[in-house]
């Protein structure tokens, strides 16, 4: 397949919502107002809030970087600034508002987040619909959108349900599948979605979460050298605000980057509990280079979709599952605390599923829990929001180099192979 046809199934540029090219068209001689600069976001930040200490200082060249690569590489629409300045804007807030909460309560770092759980595995590989009903267990708790995006103040068990936040991340994040309509069948957004943890971890202005949203590849290389343990520290603290008046109970929490960083997580959460979801990568590469075009669409007047392709096909998969693969293997942490789920297993049964992940790690699997689940699932049947269609073969890869790159993995998780040489499309990874 041609440079040309990988574009045009990349390209949602058509696919816009009338009311964003209108947007985009009138403000286009303005664009140039919507400031990106790190003076003027910084200092409106401080005078929003009130506050001038960022906390530690190790996220300012991460952030300078970051801002350079917007104005030289991402192709904004006039949108797409002012989404990405709200972005960074959001975050340095909440980096002021974090630091002066932990200092006026110093307690707060004495929190106890124990053994939290991490589900992690490729991406569509059925991360988020088990994040979900696992979220439906009342003795467990997972992050909220409406709090990754806004931790402070430190929500209160009285006023959760009610908290004004819920509603204004609601409307941001409602904002990308009305710029894109297409977007809503590949992923929902909302306020009271369950969370993935680069929506925390990017407080630091590192990790996968940023790169995802825009074109800016010399920031991903930069991202390439960097320890990723400021994310890590700052995803603690988050927890720990976020619990620190709600109550204590174990965290379900989900990324499948976390593959990328699983020795930083171990470090920062020595007793953490791993779920390794499984799936073929073919089939999850033609439908993560769409899910990540679209996104990026909502902010771009134009869009590459080579480097799309390579970030999020074979040259990102192979490491991650060969990095999963050497660490689980080398004894550094204890086999008990891993439990792998086959995306196969997970969707023929569920709760099986789970209630065998349950009794890996010891944990009771409640008629209650099991209840809400399946109550959850009855009202969230696939394809509910529209059917997402992709394919292996729309990528140009070479289908037997990519079965054969990916033959131990699969030998070594029972992995059956979903995408064929014939081709042929699938729907909603």
């Amino acid at each position: 397949m041609s440079t040309a046809d990988i574009a045009a199934l990349t390209d949602f540029s058509a696919k816009r919502a009338l009311w964003a090219r209108a947007t985009n068209a009138f403000l286009r001689p303005f664009a140039s107002a919507i400031r990106l600069d790190e003076d003027t976001l910084v200092r409106v930040a401080r005078k929003h809030t009130g506050l001038s200490d960022f906390g530690s200082d190790d996220f300012w060249e991460p952030l300078r970087v970051f801002l350079t690569a917007l104005e030289d590489e991402a192709h904004l629409t006039p949108l797409g600034r002012w989404m990405a300045r709200r972005d960074v804007f959001v975050k340095l807030c909440n980096r002021l508002e974090i630091a002066d909460v932990l200092k006026r309560n110093p307690e707060i770092a004495e929190q106890e987040v124990r053994e939290p759980l991490f589900i992690m595995g490729l991406a569509r590989s059925g991360t988020s619909i088990l994040h979900e009903l696992m979220s439906q267990d009342p003795a467990l708790r997972s992050i909220e959108s409406w709090e990754a995006r806004y931790p402070c103040p430190p929500p209160e068990s009285a006023g959760y349900e009610t908290d004004p936040r819920i509603a204004k991340a609601h409307r941001e994040l409602r904002r990308w599948p009305a710029i894109v309509p297409a977007f809503e069948a590949m992923h929902e957004m909302g306020g009271r979605i369950q969370a993935e943890c680069g929506d925390i971890t990017a407080n630091a202005f590192i990790g996968d979460h940023l790169v995802a949203l825009h074109q800016v590849p010399s920031y991903a290389a930069f991202l390439a050298t960097r320890d990723m343990r400021p994310a890590y520290e700052i995803h603690k603290q988050v927890l720990q605000i976020l619990q620190w008046k709600t109550g204590q109970r174990r965290w379900v929490l989900k990324a499948p980057a976390h593959m990328n960083w699983l020795d930083t997580l171990m470090d920062v959460y020595p007793d953490a509990r791993v779920v390794q979801t499984h799936r073929d990568p073919l089939q999850v590469m033609g439908s993560t280079v769409s899910l990540i075009a679209a996104i990026v669409w909502m902010r771009a007047s134009e869009v590459d979709p080579g480097p799309i392709q390579l970030a999020f096909g074979p040259a990102y998969y192979e490491p991650q599952l060969t990095n999963m693969m050497r660490l689980r293997d080398s004894g550094a942490y204890p086999a008990e605390r891993f439990h792998d789920v086959r995306f196969h297993d997970l969707m023929a049964d569920p709760f099986e599923t789970i209630r065998g992940l349950y009794a890996s790690f010891g944990w009771t699997y409640s008629e209650d829990a099991e209840g809400r689940m399946r109550t959850y699932l009855a009202n969230k049947p696939r394809g509910k929001f529209g059917k997402h269609f992709y394919s292996f073969h729309d990528l140009g890869l070479d289908f037997e180099t990519e079965r054969a790159r990916y033959s131990a993995y699969q030998s070594r998780y029972g992995v059956a192979s979903e995408v064929t040489i014939e081709g042929g499309h699938d729907e909603r990874g």
